[in-house]
């Protein structure tokens, strides 16, 4: 994860070199050379993620490419407010650690899980979970609403299981379990969200530069005060990434109906998945990645066209 950036650019070096100091210890070497097992481990993957996303974010920047917005998928609003000078690069990546690492603790393993639904519309999926909370008397909700056709639900495992099966009596065309250390984006998440509040408490957060989406609200925040408390509650809160996305497409649209609203979207740091979500809530929307040299290469060429 990363390794081609931080190999090919100094900034992303750099900046995995920021994260091994901040944590004290090799972060950097867990995400070039693994081994994967410990990679997995939520306190490790949150940190490597964010570290990988503002490698990338720096390295675009070096090419003259700034955000006018900023979102980020779950940890990914951490990576978002980096970007937006919210939340200084090295308490960000030690915060995450812990948010990680209190995430893991909150719900012991194998007593909790996630499920993806799909092709269900998102109100029949929070009918599935309200009957199957109360069918088992344990918790369930939805967790991602990720697009119009996919909406993940969390909770204990038997309540996860018990909605997935009433998910697709009432029609989704599949409802399929997620490999998951924890189930995240859930009320069982609430002594992760206080421990988070806690560190939150102690970090210097700045007003954001540039608007970045909230999670739990799917809106723009612009003050410190909001972008803190929307990172608090997202822990046990859904992440609303349909809205997100409709908030940042819609943000300046004039009386005249023509607007400035994002319509180019870079997702940087490992993967495509956000790629692949914009397509779904809206295809007219073009959607680039970098998390590698090539896809650099390519996202420049992209953009530079588009100039």
């Amino acid at each position: 994860m990363g390794r081609d950036l931080a190999e090919h650019f100094p900034i992303a070096k750099q900046t995995f070199a920021e994260a091994d100091e901040a944590l004290g210890f090799a972060l950097s070497r867990l995400c070039f050379d693994g081994p994967e097992e410990d990679l997995k481990l939520t306190e490790n993957t949150q940190p490597a993620i964010l570290t990988a996303s503002v490698a990338a974010a720096r390295v675009l920047a070096e090419h003259g490419i700034h955000p006018a917005l900023a979102a980020g998928h779950s940890l990914g609003e951490w990576s978002a407010h980096v970007a937006a000078g919210t939340l200084n690069f090295k308490d960000a990546v030690r915060a995450v650690k812990a948010r990680g690492g209190a995430m893991q603790l909150a719900v012991p393993a194998g007593q909790g899980g996630m499920a993806a639904v799909l092709a269900l519309d998102p109100a029949l999926v929070a009918e599935a979970c309200a009957e199957a909370a109360a069918e088992t008397g344990l918790t369930v909700q939805a967790a991602n609403l990720n697009s119009p056709g996919q909406t993940v639900i969390s909770g204990a495992l038997a309540a996860v299981e018990k909605a997935s099966a009433i998910c697709k009596a009432k029609g989704a065309r599949r409802a399929v379990m997620l490999p998951v250390s924890a189930p995240f984006h859930c009320a069982l998440m609430q002594p992760a969200q206080e421990e988070v509040a806690r560190v939150l408490a102690r970090l210097t957060i700045n007003n954001p530069r540039i608007p970045v989406a909230a999670n739990v609200t799917g809106s723009l925040v612009t003050t410190a005060d909001a972008a803190r408390d929307a990172l608090v509650r997202q822990v046990t809160g859904a992440v609303r990434w349909v809205e997100c996305v409709q908030s940042l497409e819609g943000l300046s649209l004039s009386a005249e109906g023509q607007g400035v609203g994002a319509d180019v979207f870079v997702e940087v740091g490992p993967g495509k998945v956000l790629c692949g979500l914009l397509r779904q809530i809206d295809p007219a929307l073009r959607s680039l990645n970098v998390e590698d040299a090539a896809s650099l290469d390519n996202t420049l060429a992209e953009l530079n066209g588009a100039a």
